[in-house]
C-alpha cells in the first residue's frame, strides 16, 4: 500500500488529535486491527429494536398499534432534540431558527399524514377488544407530547382557558400547573375525580413537569424568538414557521386522533369511552381548548375560529 502524501496528513492529524486528549495514538491503531466493522444491524440495534413490541391479547391487529405509538414516540424525540438546541442559544439567527423549526414542523407533518395508519389500518372490531386489556393506559399519558408543549410556548398559554386571566400575573409554575388544561382531558364530568390515567401520569411525571416548565421560562421556542433582532421578529418566514408548530400542535395533531376516535368510538346511541377515561370529545377538538401557544401572531378573527377551518376540512375529507 502506498503512504501518500494525503494519508501522512491524515495521520499526523490523528496523532495531534490523541495527543491532546493525552492519549496514545498507537494503542488507538493497534485496536482498529482487532475492532469488528459496523454493521447496519448492529449501529441501529435492529434486534433490539424488533423485540419492543409486546402485545397483550392475539389480536394481530394490537402489533400496529403498538408499533405506531412507538414511532410517534420517537418522532416527538426528534423533534424534542430541537427545541433543546434552540433554547440554548443566547443570540439566534433568523436562518438558525427557521431551520430548526423547520426541522419539527416537518416531524409533525409527517406524524399528521402517516395517522391514516391508525385510522384506517386497524380492524374496528379488533381495536374495540383487545383496547379494554391496555385499561387504565392511555395516549393521554404521552410525557414527551407534553414536553414539546412546554418547550414551545410561555406556561401561561398552557393552563385552561378558563384561568388564564385569573392566573396571569402568577409566575409559579408549581401553581400554574394545578391548572394545566390537559387534566380536564382526564377528569370524570360528573364527580370531578381523577381518573386512575391522570393520577398515575402525574405521580410519574408531575415534579418533571415542574422542572421542566422553570427550565424553560426562558428556553422556551417564544423566548427564543424573542431573543431575535426585532427586524426579525417580524420576517414573515419567522413567523410563519411559528404559525406552523402552532398549527400543528394544537389543531392538525390533535385532529388527527379526533378523527381516529370518532372511527372507532363514535356510536349513533352513545360513544364508546377511551381507554383512561379520557373524555375525547370534548378534550380533543381544539375550538373547545382554545390553546395558541403564539396568541399575538393571530388575528382575532383567528383566535375566534381557531381550529374550525381545519375542522371543517378534515371531517369532509373524511
Amino acid at each position: 500500500m502506498e503512504i501518500t502524501p494525503e494519508l501522512k496528513e491524515k495521520l499526523s492529524l490523528l496523532h495531534e488529535k490523541y495527543a491532546a486528549l493525552g492519549e496514545d495514538f498507537n494503542a488507538y491503531l493497534e485496536g482498529l486491527l482487532y475492532a469488528d466493522v459496523t454493521t447496519y444491524w448492529d449501529y441501529i440495534q435492529l434486534d433490539t429494536l424488533l423485540s419492543l413490541q409486546k402485545p397483550k391479547t392475539s389480536f394481530p391487529d394490537e402489533v400496529v398499534f403498538i408499533m405506531y405509538h412507538q414511532i410517534t414516540e420517537l418522532y416527538f424525540k426528534l423533534a424534542l432534540r430541537e427545541f433543546e438546541a434552540l433554547g440554548k442559544i443566547k443570540a439566534p439567527s433568523k436562518t438558525h431558527f427557521i431551520d430548526r423549526v423547520g426541522r419539527i414542523n416537518r416531524y409533525f407533518d409527517a406524524l399528521v399524514k402517516s395517522f391514516e395508519i391508525m385510522i384506517d389500518g386497524m380492524d374496528r372490531d379488533e381495536f374495540l377488544k383487545f383496547r379494554m386489556s391496555l385499561l387504565p393506559a392511555s395516549g393521554f399519558q404521552s410525557a414527551q407530547y407534553r414536553e414539546i408543549e412546554i418547550f414551545s410556548t410561555d406556561f401561561i398559554n398552557l393552563v385552561a382557558k378558563d384561568k388564564r386571566d385569573e392566573l396571569r400575573s402568577e409566575s409559579t409554575i408549581e401553581k400554574l400547573f394545578e391548572h394545566i388544561y390537559w387534566k380536564a382531558g382526564a377528569t370524570e364530568v360528573a364527580t370531578g375525580k381523577k381518573t386512575l390515567t391522570l393520577i398515575q401520569f402525574e405521580e410519574k411525571y408531575k415534579d418533571q413537569f415542574i422542572a421542566l416548565g422553570e427550565k424553560c421560562q426562558d428556553k422556551n421556542l417564544w423566548q427564543v424568538y424573542l431573543r431575535l433582532s426585532k427586524e426579525d421578529q417580524q420576517d414573515e418566514l419567522v413567523k410563519n414557521a411559528l404559525r406552523q408548530n402552532d398549527i400543528n400542535v394544537n389543531i392538525n395533531w390533535p385532529l388527527a386522533h379526533y378523527k381516529s376516535a370518532v372511527r372507532y368510538l363514535a356510536r349513533k346511541d352513545q360513544d364508546v369511552a377511551a381507554t383512561g377515561g379520557t373524555n375525547w370529545q370534548k378534550y380533543l377538538p381544539p375550538r373547545f381548548q382554545k390553546r395558541i401557544f403564539y396568541p399575538t401572531l393571530w388575528s382575532q378573527e383567528e383566535h375566534q375560529n381557531w381550529g374550525k377551518a381545519w375542522v371543517e376540512d378534515m371531517l369532509q375529507k373524511g
